[in-house]
């Protein structure tokens, strides 16, 4: 029954939202990729605010049921039956009165779980421009794919229904987000930070000083360069987000100087390789809103390359890889030893294949800490943090790696402000790892 409610409910926002877009006409921007689409569409938010008014939706809204949540309105979070029944009402209603405070620019994450995704959301809104953010070698959401080529090219169909006269906005690092070039009749726009990209990032680095955090960087376009620096972000993946929400803004006319004004204000969003001071004095990176290889291993060149007493990664589960899982959490244990990381806490059963490659690439197995729950990881790191540690934490979103964040952070009166999931619908629902699961 549950199932029959869902599908019709899916149907009528579907039609509901068609018929919003056929009447507003707003600019659709689609992100998709299986890194990076979430920070990607809050940078682009504040880049075309500049210029239009924009919607961008503050939820994960990336599915059947989310996309139209975002054409139809500003919901901040899902509820119950009353919930949508309020957003068909509001749906019918901007359909039959006319809104004069409609957005002119909508900005949509376009997520797949399965074949034939793709198209069902294409069905709802056809995007002008198509993002295509990254893949890596095994991307996320791959377990009902036969490879990482069939997730890319379902990803790819975004890019090929583009119109002419719309914009692809690519990867150029990435070889297999390029192979969607040819597959498009849209204008296409680099990104990246190789010498092929038309927005290219140079001179990269990350700024940390225990106490505070930033990276910075030239972003450069068509012979111009501009300097842009970033407080309270680290790592490559938000100088990517950089260089995404400039292409951009470089699409709607604006400049070098004014774009890098902007993103100089940008905040992360929470759980995205941001800075929090620890217990004990030492300093996390929050990196826990979810984990795909590619994310993963992003976030560990990240801890290491910034200075601190010793570096402490903290790993969950990487879900949804399907027969990828145990190659997948294999290269982060090897990957742990190769880049000289001091202490390794693994949580879940597929964490603990982190841990067990990492010992067995040589890493100290005394340095080496397998936790079963949240609780134990959380019990090992109030026994073992010291003053100076930078400690990265990070794990898929069904592990709930958050919860750790916020027993261990200085502050935790400020974890609704500043972590991840903390509305009461999250903290009600129990994660894989909590203790008695």
């Amino acid at each position: 029954m549950k199932k029959f409610i869902i599908t019709i409910l899916q149907i009528a926002l579907k039609y509901i939202a068609r018929g919003v877009i056929a009447k507003y006409n707003p600019m659709i921007i689609g992100i998709t990729g299986s890194v990076g689409k979430t920070s990607a569409k809050e940078a682009i938010r504040n880049v075309v605010a500049r210029e239009r008014t924009v919607r961008a939706p503050s939820k994960n809204f990336n599915n059947e049921l989310g996309l139209p949540l975002t054409i139809i309105g500003d919901f901040k979070s899902i509820g119950g039956i009353f919930f949508w029944f309020l957003v068909l009402f509001k749906g019918i209603y901007i359909l039959l009165i006319k809104d004069k405070a409609y957005p002119e620019v909508l900005v949509l994450e376009y997520g797949i779980d399965r074949p034939g995704d793709m198209k069902k959301l294409l069905d709802i809104a056809r995007p002008h421009i198509g993002i295509f953010t990254a893949m890596g070698k095994i991307p996320v959401h791959i377990e009902y794919f036969t490879g990482p080529e069939q997730v890319a090219k379902e990803k790819a169909k975004l890019i090929a229904q583009l119109p002419a006269t719309g914009f692809a906005i690519l990867n150029a690092d990435d070889p297999l987000v390029m192979k969607a070039k040819s597959e498009t009749r849209a204008q296409v726009v680099t990104f990246g930070m190789g010498e092929h990209a038309e927005v290219r990032i140079s001179n990269f680095s990350n700024h940390f000083d225990g106490h505070s955090a930033g990276i910075s960087m030239k972003l450069t376009y068509g012979g111009s360069f501009v300097p842009v620096r970033v407080d309270g972000a680290l790592g490559e993946a938000q100088a990517i987000t950089s260089a995404i929400a400039s292409a951009v803004g470089l699409v709607f006319g604006m400049n070098l100087v004014s774009i890098a004004e902007i993103l100089s204000k940008y905040e992360a969003p929470s759980g995205r390789l941001r800075c929090i001071q620890g217990i004990r004095e030492s300093m996390i990176i929050d990196d826990t809103y979810n984990a795909a290889p590619k994310a993963m291993e992003n976030a560990i060149d990240t801890l290491v390359s910034l200075p601190s007493r010793r570096h402490v990664a903290v790993l969950g589960d990487m879900l949804e890889l399907g027969k990828y899982t145990l190659e997948a959490h294999e290269e982060i244990g090897k990957r742990i030893k190769k880049k000289g990381v001091d202490v390794l806490i693994t949580v879940g059963l597929r964490g603990k294949l982190i841990a067990e490659a990492a010992q067995n690439a040589g890493m100290n197995q005394k340095m080496v800490f397998v936790a079963d729950t949240i609780d134990e990881a959380v019990h090992i790191l109030e026994e073992k943090i010291q003053k100076g540690d930078l400690i990265l934490i990070k794990g898929s979103q069904g592990v709930r790696m958050e919860r750790i964040v916020k027993r261990i952070m200085a502050e935790p009166e400020h974890a609704n402000e500043r972590l991840a999931r903390q509305n009461s619908e999250w903290i009600a629902k129990k994660g894989m790892y909590d203790e008695g699961e």
